[in-house]
C-alpha cells in the first residue's frame, strides 16, 4: 500500500481537529471570559530509507533520506490575552483586568474562572450562574486576615452592624474672648449609649474672666461641672484639653478664645446606632465593603484570586471554568493587584477574546488543508487502480 494514502488520512484527521477547534472558538465568540484555543501540528516519525554517511576515502558524506508518514496534532493551547470590557452596571458583576482567576468551589471541587458574572443566593453566598460558590476571606469586625484559609464569600442582606457607645466627642470653634454677656453659650450633639439609643450631650460655656470660661457638660441624665477652662493670654491653648461626663470624653483641644464672634460647636462623635446592611461596593483589590442604614461602612469580606506558573497547563472543566493539572502548577492565592495579579472592575464583565477575523482565516486554512489531503488520498487510489490495471 502507498504510504501517501496513510499520510493523507492523518492530514484529514489533523485538519478536522483544527476545524473542530476553530468551530468551538466561533461558537464561544460571546461567552463571558472565554479564552480562544489554537491548534499546532507536528510531523510523525519518518521512515529512514538511507542512513547518513560520513566522508571517507576521498568520497564525500551523504545525508539521510527519509519519507514522512504523515501529520498529527501537536497540541491545543489557550490564548489568555485580555478580553474587552463589557459594562453591565450590576454590582455583582466583576472583571479581572490583568492576570488571575476567580476561585470557586462546586461540589467540593476547587475550580478557576475568568467569568465574573456572580449573584447572591438565598443563603447570601456569592455564586456563579451554575451554583459554584465564590471563595475568599470573611471579615471579622471589619478586619480581613488574608493569611488564613479561604472560605465562601457570604453577605446576608440581614447583616446587622451592632451599636457602638460614644466614647469621644470633639468640640471646636471659637469662644468670643471679648464678650461681656453673662449668658452661656451652648452647643449640643446626638450621641449613643451601649444599646444604640440616642443621647443628647450638651456643653455650656460661661465667661468668667478674660482668660477663663466655666464649662458644664450634661447628657440628660448626668451633669459634669462646672469646670474651669483656662486659655493663654492670646486666646489659644486651652487647659484642660479633655473633660468627661458619664464615661464620655469631650475633646476641647480645638477650642479657642479670640475676640470676635462665637463659632464653638460639637464637630463629631464616634458612636453609632445599630445598622442593617443596605448596599455594598467591591474595590479594585476585591474588598467587599458594606454600607449600613446608620451611615457607617465596614469591610465584610475580600475575594481571592489565583495565579499559576503555567496557565496553559490548566484543563477546561466546562461552564467557563478550569481545573488544575500536573503541569499547571499549584494555585498561588492572594488579593487582586498583588504579586502580578490583575485588579477588579465592578459592574463589568470580560468578553471573549475570540478574534473572528483570525478564526475565519483559520476556517479557510483548515478547509484547504482538508481538501488537499483528500486529493492525496484520491490520487493514491488512482495510482493503486493503475497498478491493478497492469494485469489487463
Amino acid at each position: 500500500m502507498l504510504r501517501s494514502l496513510f499520510s493523507g488520512i492523518s492530514g484529514l484527521r489533523a485538519h478536522q481537529q483544527m476545524m473542530d477547534t476553530t468551530g468551538n472558538n466561533i461558537a464561544n465568540v460571546n461567552t463571558t471570559g472565554y479564552k480562544s484555543s489554537q491548534t499546532t501540528f507536528e510531523d510523525t516519525l519518518s521512515q529512514l530509507v538511507r542512513s547518513a554517511g560520513a566522508p571517507q576515502g576521498g568520497v564525500g558524506g551523504t545525508n539521510p533520506a527519509q519519507i514522512g508518514l504523515g501529520v498529527r496534532l501537536g497540541g491545543i493551547s489557550n490564548n489568555f490575552s485580555q478580553g474587552a470590557a463589557q459594562t453591565t452596571g450590576r454590582s455583582t458583576d466583576l472583571m479581572i483586568q490583568g492576570d488571575g482567576f476567580f476561585v470557586v468551589q462546586n461540589a467540593g471541587q476547587d475550580l478557576y474562572t475568568r467569568n465574573g458574572s456572580f449573584s447572591f443566593d438565598t443563603n447570601g453566598s456569592l455564586v456563579t450562574s451554575d451554583g459554584g460558590v465564590v471563595q475568599g476571606w470573611s471579615g471579622n469586625n471589619g478586619v480581613v486576615n488574608t493569611n488564613s484559609a479561604i472560605s465562601p464569600i457570604q453577605l446576608p442582606m440581614g447583616t446587622l452592624l451592632p451599636p457602638k457607645a460614644t466614647g469621644l466627642v470633639t468640640i471646636g470653634g471659637n469662644l468670643p474672648g471679648d464678650t461681656t454677656s453673662p449668658s452661656p453659650i451652648v452647643t449640643s450633639m446626638t450621641t449613643y449609649d451601649a444599646q444604640g439609643n440616642q443621647v443628647t450631650l450638651s456643653a455650656s460655656f460661661t465667661k468668667v474672666t478674660p482668660t477663663q470660661w466655666s464649662v458644664t457638660l450634661n447628657d440628660g441624665a448626668v451633669s459634669s461641672g462646672p469646670s474651669t477652662l483656662n486659655f493663654a493670654a492670646n486666646g489659644s491653648t486651652p487647659s484642660p484639653t479633655t473633660m468627661t461626663v458619664n464615661g464620655v470624653n469631650v475633646d476641647l483641644s480645638g477650642v479657642t478664645s479670640y475676640s470676635g464672634q462665637s463659632t464653638v460647636s460639637a464637630i463629631q462623635q464616634d458612636g453609632s446606632a445599630a445598622g442593617t446592611l443596605q448596599s455594598f461596593t467591591i474595590s479594585q483589590d476585591g474588598t467587599l465593603t458594606g454600607v449600613f442604614s446608620n451611615g457607617l461602612k465596614q469591610t465584610l469580606a475580600q475575594l481571592a484570586l489565583a495565579s499559576f506558573s503555567n496557565p496553559n497547563g490548566l484543563e477546561k472543566a466546562g461552564n467557563s471554568t478550569f481545573q488544575t493539572t500536573a503541569n499547571s502548577g499549584t494555585p498561588q492565592l492572594g488579593v487582586a493587584g498583588s504579586a502580578g495579579r490583575g485588579v477588579l472592575q465592578q459592574g463589568a464583565l470580560e468578553m471573549s477574546n475570540v478574534d473572528l477575523a483570525q478564526e475565519f482565516t483559520n476556517l479557510v486554512i483548515a478547509e484547504r488543508g482538508f481538501q488537499a489531503n483528500s486529493r492525496v488520498i484520491t490520487t493514491s487510489d488512482e495510482i493503486l487502480q493503475d497498478l491493478v490495471n497492469i494485469k489487463h
